[in-house]
């Protein structure tokens, strides 16, 4: 299956959505959208296919959102759009896209929506909480 991830490795919930992707037996694409960002189109269509507004897919905490004045609700996608662009850190993450579906996966189990039945055993975050059995089956309440 392909499987595109926009990753971050300095985020925890990114670190799990990889973690929970290869625990289902894919190894995907990462990108390292910090470095390398999608398009303007990519992005749109990422937006547009998980379901988001482009408010949704907005970063806010440790970005500069505040300091650009995107928090007005008179702002335009457009607008957002950009900054998104020029300062890629806005974009929320991490962004995962499969022949299935597009999902912003936060938290991180929003990943198993989009991806086959085909975990190997037991999956845990790195805090420790449990999110798959030994049978690759979702923990109720996780």
């Amino acid at each position: 299956m392909n499987v595109t991830i926009y990753h971050n490795p300095a985020c925890g919930t990114s670190r799990n959505t990889l973690a929970m992707i290869r625990n289902a037996g894919i190894e995907p694409t990462v990108i390292e959208y910090l470095q390398a960002p999608p398009s303007r189109q990519a992005l749109e269509k990422m937006i547009a296919d998980a379901g988001l507004t482009v408010r949704d897919a907005l970063r806010e905490k440790g970005t500069p959102y505040a300091e650009l004045g995107l928090g007005e609700p008179t702002v335009s996608d457009e607008r957002l759009i950009d900054a998104m662009m020029a300062h890629p850190i806005l974009i929320n993450r991490p962004f995962v896209v499969t022949p299935i579906g597009t999902r912003l996966c936060r938290p991180s189990e929003r990943v198993l929506d989009i991806l086959p039945d085909t975990h190997k055993g037991p999956f845990s975050k790195e805090d420790g909480e449990p999110v798959l059995d030994a049978k690759g089956k979702l923990i109720a309440g996780a």
